[in-house]
């Protein structure tokens, strides 16, 4: 009678043995995954996190919910009703919508000629992208409100119309594409495309098979950015637009004048619609981004 087969799990080994249900048929072996466990730096570290993100995000937001639930329901739909301030939220969202669309093509050609083009004057194109960063809003509208206002030189008077506040979201959001697009394809090896296209792959295929994928989760932070901060802009308005009600008036300017009639209640009910358009978008474009990485 032949004798066991030996273990095959030494001490330090995560593997067990089963017995062999037939005689010279070779053990099969299990591998067992060892349970991940926080160390006492990452749990601190962890902690730490969670208390800062809770100050700075999770408080607030549950603040301002909070306040918009004061006044009860029929308050609440009462001034998401009203049609001034419906008339605010709809031009708001629109024109984020438009521009963040807009950001996604201008942006991303901005972001693939300066990873993959070389020409005079780069550098200095590549630092002018983070203007827009840098530059209070106000002063932004000012330059805006300088060139496209009633003496415009350049003849374009777009000042106090919608296509000013389209103007002005497109110019505060601009480099949100490029800069998340932009350290992707850096990254990107050319050499793969070439031996796609060398092995008979058409540029669609390419685009659809290799770039995207790898391009649209970077896209899709991107847009995210771009459109949560149209929607907030307040700064640039304020001279460009003229605050017009049911005309050129943006849910920040209205949020404001309710604050500054002592409505605390509507402004926050108002501020906590915004907040649930921002999230359903921003999720909205993680499972974009999701479904084209995996079916790339």
């Amino acid at each position: 009678m032949p004798s066991s087969a030996p273990s095959l799990v030494g001490p330090a080994d995560d593997l067990t043995t089963e017995p062999a249900p037939q005689e010279g048929r070779r053990p099969r072996r299990i591998r067992h995954t060892p349970r991940s466990t926080l160390t006492r730096g990452a749990g601190l570290s962890l902690g730490i996190a969670m208390i800062w993100f809770s100050l700075l995000v999770l408080l607030p937001l549950a603040a301002i919910v909070a306040a918009a639930a004061e006044g009860g329901w029929s308050n609440y739909f009462h001034v998401v009703r009203d049609g001034q301030t419906w008339a605010a939220v709809t031009l708001t969202v629109t024109q984020a919508a438009l521009v963040t669309v807009l950001n996604i093509v201008v942006g991303t050609i901005i972001a693939w000629v300066l990873v993959r083009d070389r020409f005079p004057g780069k550098a200095l194109l590549d630092v002018i992208i983070d203007v827009p960063f840098a530059l209070p809003t106000v002063v932004a509208g000012l330059v805006l409100l300088s060139l496209y206002g009633p003496k415009s030189p350049i003849g374009v008077h777009w000042a106090f119309t919608v296509k000013g506040v389209f103007l002005a979201f497109a110019f505060v959001t601009l480099p949100f594409i490029v800069r998340t697009v932009q350290p992707v394809l850096e990254e990107l090896d050319v050499d793969v495309e070439e031996a796609a296209a060398s092995l008979g792959a058409s540029r669609g295929t390419i685009l659809r098979r290799i770039l995207l994928p790898a391009l649209v989760p970077a896209i899709a932070a991107g847009a995210a950015l771009s459109f949560a901060r149209a929607i907030s802009e307040y700064g640039s308005l304020v001279l460009l637009s003229g605050n017009r009600p049911f005309q050129t008036e943006v849910v920040s300017v209205r949020v404001l004048s309710f604050i500054e009639n002592g409505s605390k209640a509507s402004a926050a009910a108002v501020a906590s619609l915004m907040l649930f358009v921002a999230l359903v978008v921003i999720v909205g474009l993680d499972i974009v981004q999701r479904v084209v990485a995996r079916r790339g």
